[in-house]
């Protein structure tokens, strides 16, 4: 399987190394990273980054599961709880419907039970993230990364194409192999999950964004797993000088490789938005032309996340709505969407009914970064990118 060939009639490109995807990707734009840190504007945007991606988290835990919550499900669910469209934290139906099942965390991730955000690795990523920049500045390697998640990271905290990584480097294996090696997940969600804060210290710079994320990602995916994080990287730096949604997901498309089939879904939602579509017509068509893939792949997560925040109207509380309601991978993708749409916000405009009872901490399960504050993690990462 290992040394198995594609199909005849395969039409994709999907080159693996950095050189060969900004061969196949556009030029990079002049960048804009020296002329953003330096402003307050930036740290609030900053603040607003790191309280939208982990409220947005907490939103879509209860219904982290793809094969039981589907669209209708979670629909049929909030329509129950009279509270569709999802505006708020899940309300919590005493007795439980029959047929439907929230995940184990629900009692700290609904309505009313919220007191500090919730253990997750959608929010460990990030956290370890800054902590490796912090560390090894730009030069991060894929090899930091690997000891980073050895030293740190339980094992049964990471799941996937993490885990067999994980698994590979305790059995010896380095750097290409251990993403291919018994690795079936390795273009799944779990490097997108892990771009932001490589978006955080390069406003502006969706290359540089995707660069360092290229070599977080490369550990341990491949192909369309590894484009999902240079993308969300990307995202996540071009919405600090978007004017809008549509913008900073127009400019991330440049470092996706054009013939790739996470471009091909991305700029798909795109033509479905440019003619006027409905989003209720755009995630029905996303949910049946990358339905066939894992609730917990890249291509179709990311065609969601893009569908949320180009049907929000730039607003926070619509835009994590939309992407949990949308299903599959529902707390990672409100963390991915709720990232962006905070950059674009504003500390400001973030809801305090999202915000307050995050109580500015949040648990994690790296070895000693339990009970991160968010404003401290915020803080560092603004030091960091204005230190260069």
């Amino acid at each position: 399987m290992e040394d198995s060939t594609r199909l005849p009639g395969w039409s994709y490109e999907e080159p693996d190394t950095l050189d060969g995807i900004r061969t196949a990707a556009d030029p990079a734009p002049a960048a804009a990273s020296g002329s953003v840190t330096g402003s307050d504007r930036y740290a609030d945007r900053v603040h607003a980054a790191w309280l939208g991606r982990i409220a947005g988290c907490n939103l879509g835990k209860p219904v982290e599961y793809g094969d039981h919550w589907t669209v209708e499900h979670i629909r049929d669910y909030l329509t129950l709880a009279g509270a569709y469209p999802l505006t708020d934290y899940f309300p919590v139906l005493d007795p439980m419907p029959e047929g439907f099942e929230f995940r184990d965390c629900w009692p700290e991730t609904t309505r009313g039970g919220i007191a500090g955000s919730a253990r997750d690795d959608d929010i460990d990523y990030p956290i370890l993230a800054l902590h490796l920049l912090e560390t090894h500045g730009r030069a991060l390697r894929p090899e930091h990364v690997a000891e980073a998640w050895t030293t740190l990271f339980p094992v049964l905290q990471i799941f996937t194409a993490e885990r067999a990584a994980y698994i590979n480097l305790v059995n010896g294996l380095r750097v290409p192999r251990v993403a291919r090696f018994r690795n079936p997940y390795r273009e799944w969600i779990g490097a997108q999950i892990r771009g932001d804060v490589f978006g955080y210290v390069n406003p502006g710079d969706p290359w540089a964004a995707a660069e360092l994320a290229h070599r977080d990602a490369s550990l341990s995916h491949t192909g369309n797993g590894v484009y999902g994080e240079m993308w969300a990287a990307a995202l996540v730096a071009s919405a600090f000088t978007a004017s809008d949604a549509a913008g900073a997901v127009e400019a991330s498309l440049g470092v996706v490789p054009p013939r790739s089939r996470l471009h091909e879904a991305l700029s798909h939602v795109v033509r479905m938005h440019a003619e006027g579509a409905t989003w209720e017509s755009a995630l029905a068509a996303v949910r049946a032309g990358y339905g066939h893939y894992s609730w917990v792949h890249t291509v179709n997560n990311a065609a969601a996340v893009t569908a949320a925040l180009l049907w929000s109207g730039d607003d926070f509380t619509s835009a994590v709505g939309k992407v949990v309601m949308s299903g599959w991978d529902t707390d990672s993708n409100g963390a991915t969407v709720g990232s962006v749409a905070g950059i674009l916000a504003g500390t400001a405009a973030l809801p305090p009914h999202l915000i307050e009872p995050l109580h500015d901490r949040t648990r994690s399960a790296l070895f000693g970064f339990d009970n991160s504050v968010i404003s401290d993690l915020a803080d560092r990462t603004v030091r960091f990118a204005r230190a260069g």
